[in-house]
């Protein structure tokens, strides 16, 4: 198949797939969530391949959804954005549960989005130079379809930190709250990436594949838990607030809400007596 988001190379019993738009910092788009669920399962279903590396062209790993597609879909209704949202929850746990061993190579910036496919992979190698974002609250939105991946990642306590603060954090902290594994200088992370798929590969991929499902065993996500993450997100970008933080970072100004707490600091405090 040919593709016009992502580009695949392989070789030696691996498939590299290159998210490749860089010109938007590889953000997603409904033409890339679909392209990516298709060679999940392309990519599950050969025989030759004994593991994939997800990674992105260009300066940057994945910046998360295209804006642009967002305005769009927060302008649409409740069910349109309902599928939408379901479409991308199925991609990301197709690459969850890939039967094959899968290695996120991240640099220059991982946010929204972008980190709920680092936190699907199995192993995350991430340069020592990039950032981290979980930007969806300062857009009005909730984290919602990647949240079960995030979450199982880098622990609740850590996850109430960042969902709710939206603050970028290095790489070493990813490291630190267990987002990513190994850390490398950006003129290392390849050699990086390719010590571990050296590992990988000695390893029985039946024996791979029973361990990926024994471990998902332990915390499986259903179904309906996949659902329920689709609506809540699906409604977050037709409120009121997903479709002015869309709009606010488009036209490069401050959403309503932040313009509203700074009068509120302005205003003098009332003092009990």
């Amino acid at each position: 198949m040919e593709y016009k988001t992502i580009e695949i190379q392989q070789g030696q019993g691996v498939a590299v797939l290159w998210l490749n738009r860089p010109e938007v910092r590889n953000a997603f788009n409904e033409a890339m969530i679909t392209e990516l669920s298709t060679s999940f399962a392309e990519l599950d279903a050969d025989a030759a391949v004994r593991a994939v590396v997800l990674a992105g062209r260009g300066k940057v790993f994945c910046a998360g959804a295209d804006l642009n597609w967002m305005k769009k879909m927060g302008e649409l209704g409740i069910e349109e954005n309902r599928k939408d949202a379901v479409a991308f929850g199925s991609m990301l746990n197709r690459l969850y549960a890939l039967k094959k061993p899968t290695v996120a190579r991240v640099h220059g910036a991982a946010f929204a989005g972008g980190i709920g496919l680092v936190a699907a992979c199995d192993i995350a190698v991430a340069s020592t130079e990039t950032e981290f974002c979980v930007s969806e609250v300062r857009l009005g939105l909730q984290p919602a379809t990647i949240s079960p991946y995030v979450l199982a990642a880098m622990g609740e306590r850590t996850a109430r930190r960042y969902f709710l603060t939206a603050e970028r954090f290095t790489a070493a902290e990813a490291y630190r709250i267990g987002l990513v594994q190994e850390l490398a200088q950006a003129r290392e992370l390849d050699a990086t990436v390719n010590s571990i798929l050296g590992e990988l590969v000695q390893g029985a991929p039946g024996a791979q594949a029973a361990t990926k499902a024994l471990i998902r065993a332990r915390r499986p996500i259903t179904p309906e838990l996949m659902a329920d993450m689709a609506e809540r997100i699906a409604s977050a970008r037709a409120s009121d607030e997903g479709r002015e933080g869309a709009r606010a970072f488009l036209e490069k100004r401050s959403p309503k809400w932040l313009e509203q707490a700074k009068q509120a600091l302005k205003r003098p405090s009332k003092r009990k007596k």
